[in-house]
C-alpha cells in the first residue's frame, strides 16, 4: 500500500471494494508522455471527439491544473476538481473536492461512470481504483514533457484495439482497457 496523506492507495484489488465503473481517459505517447507546461502536448481531432462522445452526460474528475488547461468547462459534463488549494475559486456549477478521501466518499460507491481525465497525480491516485481506461497510444516520443502516466501492468488488464488514427502527422491508437478479474 502507498499512503498519500490522508489516504490510500493499494494495488491489491481485495483491499477496497469502491465504485466498479471509475474509468481513466488519456492521451499517452510512447513513454507515457501526458503534457508539458500545463497543456497536452498532442493534436489529435479524432482523440478529442473520441473523448467528447465518452464523457459527454458523465461526471468528470480532474486535478486543478487539468482543469485550468481546459480553459472552460465543457459542455453537458459535471464537473469534479480535486485540490488541495482551499478557497479555490470555479465557476457555478463546478465542484470542487479538497481531498482523495472526500471525493472517494461521495462518489466511490456512485452507480454512474465516472471518468478520470488527469493529470498525472490524478491518474496514480485512481489507477488501482479503475475498472476500465481508454487511452490513446501515440506512436511519438515527446522529449520535453514534464507530467506522465503511471506505469500500466499489462498483466491486469484485457485490452482491446477500438480505432487506429493517422492525422495531423502523426500515428495512434485508441485502446479499451478492461481489469481482470481475479
Amino acid at each position: 500500500a502507498i499512503l498519500f496523506g490522508d489516504y490510500c492507495v493499494s494495488s491489491d484489488p481485495y483491499f477496497l471494494r469502491w465504485n466498479e465503473m471509475f474509468t481513466i481517459i488519456a492521451a499517452i505517447g510512447r513513454s507515457n508522455e501526458l503534457g508539458r507546461d500545463n497543456n497536452i502536448i498532442w493534436n489529435l481531432p479524432s482523440d478529442k471527439k473520441f473523448f467528447q462522445k465518452m464523457t459527454t452526460g458523465h461526471t468528470i474528475i480532474m486535478g486543478r491544473k487539468t482543469f485550468e488547461s481546459l480553459g472552460r468547462v465543457l459542455p453537458d459534463r459535471h464537473h469534479v476538481v480535486l485540490t488541495q488549494e482551499k478557497g479555490y475559486e470555479v465557476p457555478e456549477g463546478v465542484e470542487v473536492i479538497h481531498s482523495f478521501a472526500d471525493c472517494m466518499r461521495k462518489y466511490g460507491n456512485s452507480e454512474e461512470e465516472i471518468f478520470i481525465i488527469g493529470g498525472g497525480e490524478i491518474y496514480t491516485m485512481f489507477m488501482p481504483y479503475a475498472q476500465r481506461m481508454y487511452l490513446t497510444h501515440i506512436n511519438e516520443i515527446y522529449f520535453n514533457a514534464q507530467v506522465f502516466f503511471p506505469h500500466i501492468d499489462e498483466n491486469d488488464w484485457d485490452v482491446t484495439t477500438l480505432e487506429n488514427i493517422d492525422e495531423n502527422g502523426l500515428t495512434a491508437t485508441i485502446k479499451k482497457y478492461e481489469r481482470k478479474v481475479i
